[in-house]
């Protein structure tokens, strides 16, 4: 039962993804991502109900548990919008597919009878070509959940150096996707077909609805504008916006490292900022960005974002949550605030979630807000 809710979940995600308008590449990728997952479950599902004398041919869709790895990295790449896959890394994707195919190579050109009496001896006088296969799908699914979770430490560290709130974009739901398909292959290697579907059924339920209530997977692009408004998903960006939180680190910061920037430019750019900060407070902006501040003290963003780096030690959305922690234990002091509750004054320092801000006084102090105003002997309310 659990599996028929899987197919038919599966096949109709694929197509509302693929009938939804303005469609990102990530999208696009879903859907048939999505579709090859409900084939996936519907073959095993024909294979437990057909009789025995035609399931040699379903090892024709053998091969699928490699198509879930690339199609995983795909998304993710599409996503975190890094890198621009050619064809060549396509056809390099493909290769364990064709390699898969070859080894049955001799079994899909036996008799039929010759092929039922291998299916039904399970492989026996071709123990290698099983081994290889087997090797395949194994080394696939550990291969691509690590490209895949490197892709979105890369976006991590990215968007860390390029904004100050990272609530909206930081993809955290796509690390779940990543870890369930990690459990998945976990599961693969016990060899129980039957508990490994059902995990792959129940991961298609909960990515449809996580996804339905993820604003933008599998509904219309409600915005056109850069700026990430609340309860927009990174997939409602444009993929040029979203490859434009980059501002050409990669390629810019190599020119730079091998210009090596003088140490005293740096810190002159530093100063600037320090000056910058003291006097206007850009931190109070809760969606501040790197490119921003840097306008502001006309230096190109990948400049200042080094200078924060190298002198402050700090990613830039670190420096930022800093300063804001900072202003926040400066007017907790003031009379005129022991009025407001802990949030409102958070949100007037630069936060714009409960959780950012937790979560940053904790890594800047070590200690909650409620303890640390404790520790100073003033009260507020704490919501």
């Amino acid at each position: 039962m659990l599996n028929i809710v899987g197919i038919f979940l599966a096949i109709f995600l694929s197509f509302i993804l693929f009938t939804k308008k303005n469609k990102l590449k990530a999208d696009k990728i879903l859907s048939i991502w999505f579709f090859i997952v409900g084939l996936h479950l519907f073959l095993f599902y024909l294979s437990s109900i057909i009789n025995q004398y035609y399931q040699p041919y379903l090892l024709l869709g053998a091969s699928f548990p490699l198509l879930h790895g690339p199609m995983l990295y795909f998304y993710t790449n599409a996503l975190t919008s890094q890198n621009k896959i050619s064809f060549k890394e396509y056809f390099l994707h493909s290769l364990p597919i064709v390699i898969f195919y070859i080894t049955l190579t001799t079994f899909i050109f036996l008799p039929h009878q010759e092929k039922l009496l291998v299916f039904t001896q399970k492989g026996l006088g071709y123990e290698t070509e099983k081994l290889i296969r087997k090797i395949l799908i194994y080394a696939s699914g550990i291969f691509y959940v690590i490209l895949s979770l490197n892709l979105l430490y890369k976006h991590s560290k990215n968007i860390q150096n390029n904004f100050s709130d990272t609530e909206k974009i930081n993809l955290v739901w796509l690390r779940y996707l990543i870890c369930s398909m990690a459990i998945i292959w976990l599961a693969v290697f016990t060899g129980n077909k039957a508990f490994i579907f059902s995990l792959v059924a129940i991961f298609v339920i909960l990515l449809g609805y996580f996804g339905i209530k993820q604003v933008g997977i599998f509904t219309q692009t409600l915005s056109n504008s850069p700026s990430i408004e609340n309860n927009q998903s990174i997939s409602q960006i444009p993929d040029t916006q979203i490859t434009s939180l980059k501002f050409e680190e990669n390629e810019f910061n190599t020119k730079i490292l091998k210009n090596s920037l003088s140490s005293s430019y740096l810190s002159e750019v530093h100063q600037k900022l320090i000056e910058l900060v003291d006097k206007e407070k850009p931190f109070l902006n809760p969606e501040l960005t790197i490119a921003q501040l840097a306008s502001k003290i006309s230096v190109h963003p990948n400049y200042l974002s080094q200078a924060i780096n190298l002198l402050e030690e700090k990613t830039f959305y670190d420096y930022i949550n800093e300063k804001r922690i900072d202003e926040f234990k400066k007017i907790i002091f003031k009379p005129e605030n022991q009025k407001y509750t802990i949030l409102a004054l958070a949100y007037n320092c630069g936060f714009n979630s409960k959780t950012a801000f937790y979560r940053n006084f904790k890594n800047v102090t070590g200690l909650s807000p409620t303890q640390y105003l404790k520790q100073q002997n003033i009260q507020l309310e704490d919501n």
